[in-house]
């Protein structure tokens, strides 16, 4: 039980789940070992599995028409990462999602949640508060996009997920923040200067 501590807390933060509620959970869990520049999603492909972050990180990106990457979605321990819109349309994927660490995942088969969020309310209630808040987070992303800075939305990134942005690699960060590896560098190096 302890392998699935951190899941268990991240859903007992929203809703209570009885002993047989967690046993019929982790039977449907699969751990899964992933590789740095490993896949776990790719565009053309239906993604299957709802997938956990135990250890390491990840980014979801998209490639453009000039053939440059749009990070969309950094991941690290205890957060959820998968082309979402697949997963919840069960439709081919638009983004990548590649492990930027050595990493281990919960990997949940979208059948076997679905089965089981049918049969036990809360299990279907957590899953649509999480849901609701990777959405509304992603909103907050757009809008702050449109009226920050290019150094607000670095010194944001900062402040809320400093442990992303000492592990991330910086053309990563970049990416995510719209902006190229040489301008954040200036942002940075500004900074630095400043304090």
């Amino acid at each position: 039980m302890d392998k699935y501590s951190n899941i268990l807390q991240n859903i007992a933060r929203y809703v209570t789940l009885s002993d047989e509620e967690i046993e019929r959970l982790i039977a449907i869990i699969r751990t899964t070992k992933i590789k740095k520049r490993q896949f776990i999603d790719q565009p053309g492909y239906v993604c299957k599995y709802r997938n956990y972050v135990v250890q390491g990180a990840f980014r979801s990106y998209f490639i453009d028409g000039d053939g440059k990457e749009h990070t969309v979605q950094i991941a690290i321990e205890d957060w959820f990462v998968s082309d979402f819109y697949s997963y919840i349309t069960q439709t081919p994927a638009t983004l990548y999602v590649e492990a930027l660490e050595d990493s281990t995942i919960f990997q949940m088969a979208y059948e076997d949640i679905e089965g089981l969020c049918k049969e036990i309310h809360n299990l279907s209630e957590y899953f649509r508060i999480s849901t609701e808040k990777a959405f509304a987070f992603s909103r907050k992303r757009a809008l702050s996009n449109l009226s920050m800075t290019a150094e607000e939305k670095y010194l944001e990134l900062l402040e809320r997920y400093p442990n992303i942005v000492r592990r991330v690699p910086q053309k990563v960060i970049a990416s995510y923040l719209g902006m190229t590896p040489e301008f954040m560098s200036k942002i940075r190096k500004n900074l630095s200067s400043k304090s």
